[in-house]
């Protein structure tokens, strides 16, 4: 596996490996030491805010699927609030609901609504949480794509300097992302919404957030 290749994954999981340059420095050495400590440690990410079973879930669905399991529990703390609630509910008003809240058409889609998505544990919700990623298996290299299969699937793969939305062009789905825009430009961009999510990842492995087994295994 080449440098290039290593810094690309540590950095979409969440990790700072300096410039993607290829050249192996000791920021990609710090960072890389920092992944493989959270690895075998047997962690996880805002672990220590959900249940046993929601972890067991959470690891078997994310190896099924190629996600990172941290990356998906930092979109799911996002998404969420930080509650991993099932009843969540959007405060802009979109009508979306749950864990990574899905909107009323989704969950039409699904075969569901957002009223019974809203009366499942958070436990049953993370069956349809997979099963919405699962159209996407194989496409998620990043913490910011994998946000994006929630947020704007269009941007999957796209440069994070792309733009999502405009004030302009799209003033009621800007509206309701508007605290995405971190330097109020009147434009989010993909970096800018990847970047309230890495910030999540950030946290969520810091007690007392993070969740460790006794045995260092998952």
């Amino acid at each position: 596996m080449s440098i290039l290749i290593v810094q690309q994954k540590l950095k979409a999981a969440g990790f700072d490996p300096g410039p993607l340059d290829g050249r192996w420095g000791a920021t990609t050495e710090l960072a890389l030491d920092a992944a493989i400590g959270i690895e075998q440690s047997g962690s996880l990410a805002w672990g220590n805010k959900v249940s046993a079973e929601f972890r067991k879930k959470v690891f078997a669905g994310c190896r099924d699927q190629g996600i990172p399991a941290d990356s998906l529990m930092a979109c799911m703390a996002w998404e969420s609030a930080e509650s991993f609630s099932s009843d969540i509910r959007n405060a802009a008003g979109s009508g979306a609901v749950g864990l990574i809240q899905f909107m009323p058409s989704t969950a039409k889609d699904m075969g569901t609504s957002t009223a019974l998505l809203a009366g499942m544990t958070p436990e049953r919700q993370l069956d349809y949480v997979f099963a919405y990623f699962r159209p996407y298996k194989g496409r998620l290299k990043t913490l910011a794509d994998i946000y994006m299969a929630i947020l704007w699937p269009a941007a999957i793969g796209r440069p994070e300097s792309s733009s999502l939305w405009t004030a302009d062009e799209r003033p009621t789905t800007y509206r309701q992302n508007s605290g995405l825009d971190l330097n109020r430009d009147r434009v989010i961009s993909k970096a800018e919404a990847a970047a309230k999510v890495q910030q999540k990842l950030m946290k969520g492995v810091k007690p007392p957030y993070v969740w460790r087994s006794s045995d260092g295994k998952r």
